[in-house]
């Protein structure tokens, strides 16, 4: 069980489906290895880009457990284990654990709104006391345009203090690079990981540790060359051009279109409800804005 700090490029992985809806293991492992093929250094599945929150715990135990079956190591994974009720979040933690998984990508709880800074800090501390596993390593998830709820640096801060041996990161999804710098201020131990990927190169320059991200989905060399410390105006602007036609779209089954042109295989369509695909003529406006951005060649391996 490796608990080494995730650094350097880490995708926040698609979760294919099958025609029922069901979580497609066979194409969940091969997009695996194709990413690190193309120089991922490791996954964290059942994130948001993952549709973490539309699967069940046991699909998501399923699901983890298909990608070591598949020969995925645990040290290359990094298990998004967060649900609104902690009950749920302490079992898929153990599951992670269990299996030899010891990341974990953990979201606060997020159905209630308005939470205070004491109710996030005693969530985490609740979960880490129950889990009760010296081996966990967590990484804190902020993305409050999604979840609504934030975790902020004095919580951080504090949840180091008081564990810190299990607390090892924090994910930091909220594209705000004032709060990145209060992040990198208060708790210059933990990996400081952005999932916004314009950030990179500022991140690095101060100290943080890399990305899990969701355009590695599909572009992995696009966010990889932002991590050189050669890195130019130009790789800057080839990731901010595609996340802004990205961003024209839902993100998340706009995604899936992508990664289906790009493999020839529609098997990648599928979203979970709530999701909803894709129509015929926003996948085409999508792939014609790709392409005229030079950022598309269908049938070939993301670059």
């Amino acid at each position: 069980m490796s608990d080494e700090p995730v650094r350097g490029l880490w995708c926040a992985t698609l979760t294919p489906l099958t025609a029922d809806g069901s979580i497609d293991h066979a194409r969940l492992a091969s997009h695996a290895r194709h990413l690190f093929t193309q120089g991922v250094d490791g996954i964290a599945p059942f994130g948001t880009t993952g549709e973490g929150q539309s699967f069940s715990v046991a699909e998501r135990c399923a699901g983890l457990e298909s990608l070591l079956a598949a020969g995925v190591s645990a040290a290359r994974i990094v298990a998004g284990t967060g649900c609104a009720a902690l009950p749920d979040t302490v079992a898929l933690t153990r599951h992670a654990l269990q299996s030899g998984v010891a990341r974990c990508l953990i979201l606060p709880p997020f159905f209630f709104k308005d939470l205070t800074d004491d109710a996030i800090y005693g969530y985490f501390a609740k979960l880490i006391d129950t889990v009760a596993d010296p081996r966990l390593r967590v990484y804190l998830y902020h993305i409050p345009q999604i979840s609504a709820v934030r975790v902020d640096p004095g919580v951080v801060a504090r949840l180091t203090t008081d564990y810190p041996r299990n607390i090892a990161g924090v994910k930091d999804s909220a594209g705000d690079w004032d709060n990145t710098a209060a992040l990198l201020e208060c708790a210059p131990q933990l990996s400081i990981l952005v999932g916004h990927e314009p950030h990179l190169p500022r991140l690095l320059k101060a100290g943080g540790a890399g990305t899990i991200c969701g355009v590695a989905n599909v572009y992995p060399r696009l966010v990889a060359a932002l991590l050189r410390p050669q890195v130019t105006a130009d790789d800057e602007a080839r990731v901010r051009g595609f996340i802004d036609i990205l961003f024209r779209y839902p993100f998340l089954p706009a995604f899936k279109a992508i990664r289906a042109a790009q493999a020839g295989d529609d098997g990648w369509l599928p979203v979970r409800a709530p999701q909803f695909g894709l129509s015929r003529e926003q996948r085409a406006a999508l792939l014609a804005q790709l392409r005229e951005a030079g950022l598309l060649t269908e049938r070939v391996a993301a670059q």
